[in-house]
């Protein structure tokens, strides 16, 4: 039976080096939930927050088919910690699971031009207004779809502002681009970066990530960065991030484990 980790030092082996934040997140119970199949003797583990889900350990087959109470989305991005996960994932979802790619980006806190990313953020045309998220903002950016994303863990203001921040390139009041915490961890925040389809190459996500990267400097935060595609790997290159490596991960459509 599948159960929900309370002591994660019991699991914390198990995902050994992976540097992955929301796997940070939930081994310091700061957000998200383990889950493991054997509280006694851990051999296999599930870390969860949000649209993200890393399974560690032993591969099985009972962990890999689990979705939480709580998850009330059809829709999930699994990330197996070697082939043999991606295997059984594959079996478990069969063809609910799609095949990706993403990239992930060096955490090298100090290697930032702060002076360049100044002058970025300093650079917006006239026409537009960067603003950080406020409570206005907050509320307003949660009912766009194309958005949400930038405060969908932070179920009320109070605890956004206690735990995130994010920076929005408005035009005539409406966001239009944003760079915005996904999610936190002791010491950094995980990068959500949104651009609306009508406002896309124009160099606003560059605007807006340059000026969030600039606040988490002076919070003493560090800004993670993790990319869907290979635009997303440019632009976090341009900003002064190094790329790591490739890494597959799985796009599971339908995921309420109903039979096809």
């Amino acid at each position: 039976m599948i159960q929900k980790v309370s002591n994660t030092d019991s699991v914390r082996a198990l995902f050994g080096d992976w540097q992955e934040t929301v796997i940070w997140s939930c081994l310091a119970n700061t957000m998200g939930d383990l889950y493991t199949d054997n509280l006694e003797q851990p051999g296999s583990v599930m870390a969860i927050l949000g649209d993200f889900c890393y399974l560690a350990g032993k591969p099985a087959e009972v962990l890999a088919s689990f979705k939480p109470d709580w998850h009330d989305k059809d829709f999930i991005i699994m990330v197996p910690q070697n082939r043999a996960w991606g295997e059984m994932i594959e079996k478990v979802w069969g063809k609910r699971a799609k095949k990706v790619i993403r990239y992930a980006l060096k955490k090298e806190p100090g290697v930032f031009d702060l002076e360049k990313l100044q002058r970025a953020a300093d650079a917006l045309p006239e026409e537009y207004t960067l603003k950080m998220i406020d409570e206005e903002l907050y509320f307003q950016t949660r009912a766009l779809e194309w958005c949400c994303d930038w405060t969908a863990q932070y179920s009320t203001y109070e605890e956004f502002k206690a735990h995130a921040l994010g920076a929005v390139v408005l035009r005539n009041g409406e966001p239009v681009s944003g760079a915005s915490t996904y999610s936190h961890y002791p010491g950094g925040i995980e990068i959500e970066i949104d651009t609306r389809a009508d406002y896309q190459r124009k160099g606003l996500a560059y605007v807006c990530a340059a000026k969030l990267i600039l606040e988490c400097e002076k919070r003493g935060l560090y800004p993670s960065w993790d990319a869907r595609t290979r635009i997303s790997v440019h632009l976090a290159e341009k900003l002064g991030y190094c790329f790591a490596g490739e890494y597959d991960a799985y796009e599971i459509y339908g995921y309420n484990r109903q039979e096809e």
